[in-house]
């Protein structure tokens, strides 16, 4: 069974939509998991948007890397420069993807403009957890 590892900064936004994606669309035939280089909790704004297209994520914890975890993955995909530039070595068996994307959590304004840039990146991760393949 594929495994797969989501990795971003914080895991509260990105790497946690990612997550939910790939339990909703890729099914009980992948092991699917996600964290941080640290723990900042899960965003209710994340949580929120996963929620208008019917993904529930609320019950999904902030974690940090588990290096076994980390090593046993046949997939890992970074969602920032920092999980990226900072995410501890792998064997060459696990195959690496990133996904450049902004960071939801930092963006500035009313919230109605703030769940724009969610939503934004929650279709952009919708979209690549689609293209993704058994490795």
């Amino acid at each position: 069974m594929p495994q797969v590892y989501f990795l971003c900064t914080g895991n509260s936004c990105r790497s946690q939509m990612a997550e939910g994606f790939a339990k909703a669309l890729l099914g009980p035939t992948w092991h699917v998991a996600s964290a941080g280089l640290r723990q900042d909790g899960l965003n209710p704004l994340a949580v929120k948007v996963m929620a208008e297209v019917g993904i529930d994520i609320s019950r999904q914890t902030s974690k940090r890397i588990d290096p076994a975890y980390l090593r046993q993955s046949d997939l890992v995909v970074t969602l920032c420069g920092d999980a990226r530039d900072h995410c501890p070595v792998t064997p060459a068996t696990v195959r690496r993807l990133h996904w450049p994307l902004v960071d939801p959590a930092q963006a500035t304004g009313d919230e109605a403009h703030r769940l724009a840039v969610f939503r934004q990146v929650r279709e952009t991760i919708h979209q690549q957890v689609l293209s993704l393949q058994v490795p």
